[in-house]
């Protein structure tokens, strides 16, 4: 009778040590949010159209400077201060160029009613605390109160923008611009070594083999030209799948309008956006509305 009440107390403790790890897991930090564009919006804030406007100013911007200027809106930040927060966000995103820490991300927490303009170490001179402060109390607070989002923030990265442009940075270097550009810029260089590649390697180790290594030297290519991993494993499989399709002819089954999705329709691709490494040492400025 001892050892089942023993035994009965034990369940207990390692009852209540699970509800108290559980517990502990519900009150910690924000995750971190994956970088895929100039425009992260987590609480549907943004209109499409809105979302796509900023971004492709942003992309833009990043390709002519080099700098680089993302978006995160979230619901909130606690148990962490917004300040604390943009901290850890810059140094999972690391936006910006390696070398010249040339950064700025503009956070905004909805349900806090908060938001944070982080600067990178490269852009101190030209956004100090006290202009972005500025920025925050004069064109982000007065658009955030009346609910018009993204009307401050097309404002506010206008002045980040013509700031960035007004200090002397390095011209963007070919890799950068590529990595700005995203890999969908060498679709169809990409889609004609598939073809070649393909159709070589299929008469050499088979259709199937032939097919995996066309797929294995495309996604390597890929990462050469800047892809993300994700990227890489989506363009590996869809040269493996056309190769594969390719029949004795050349054009197996599937049409000469490139990789599944269709380059050959209009269509520009999904919006790659990643950090270059850029460092960040709490400059910046905080507000609310």
């Amino acid at each position: 009778m001892m050892c089942l009440t023993w035994l009965h107390r034990l369940w207990l403790c390692c009852l209540l040590g699970i509800v108290s790890i559980g517990s502990h897991a519900a009150d910690g930090l924000v995750a971190m949010p994956a970088l895929n564009s100039a425009v992260t919006d987590l609480t549907q804030t943004l209109s499409a159209e809105e979302q796509t406007a900023l971004n492709q100013k942003l992309t833009q911007f990043s390709q002519q400077a080099g700098s680089q200027i993302a978006i995160l809106i979230l619901p909130t930040t606690q148990p962490e201060e917004i300040s604390q927060f943009g901290i850890r966000l810059a140094e999972a995103w690391k936006i910006g160029r390696e070398k010249q820490d040339d950064g700025v991300i503009v956070i905004v927490a909805k349900q806090d009613r908060k938001m944070r303009i982080e600067v990178g170490y490269g852009l101190e001179g030209a956004v100090p605390d006290a202009v972005a402060k500025r920025i925050i109390a004069e064109q982000l607070t007065p658009a955030f109160k009346q609910g018009q989002f993204y009307q401050g923030l097309n404002l506010a990265t206008d002045s980040l923008i013509r700031l960035i442009q007004g200090e002397q940075l390095p011209a963007p270097g070919r890799q950068e611009a590529a990595q700005a550009g995203g890999v969908m810029h060498w679709l169809p260089i990409l889609m004609f070594v598939a073809i070649f590649a393909g159709a070589i390697l299929r008469g050499m180790l088979g259709a199937f083999f032939g097919s995996a290594v066309t797929g294995g030297v495309l996604a390597v290519l890929a990462g050469w030209l800047g892809a993300t991993l994700l990227v890489m494993g989506l363009v590996g499989l869809a040269a493996f799948i056309f190769t594969l399709a390719m029949g004795s002819g050349g054009q197996g089954g599937m049409p000469m309008g490139g990789f599944p999705g269709g380059y050959g329709g209009g269509r520009s691709g999904p919006d790659i956006f990643s950090g270059g490494g850029g460092g960040f040492g709490g400059g910046g400025a905080s507000g609310d509305w």
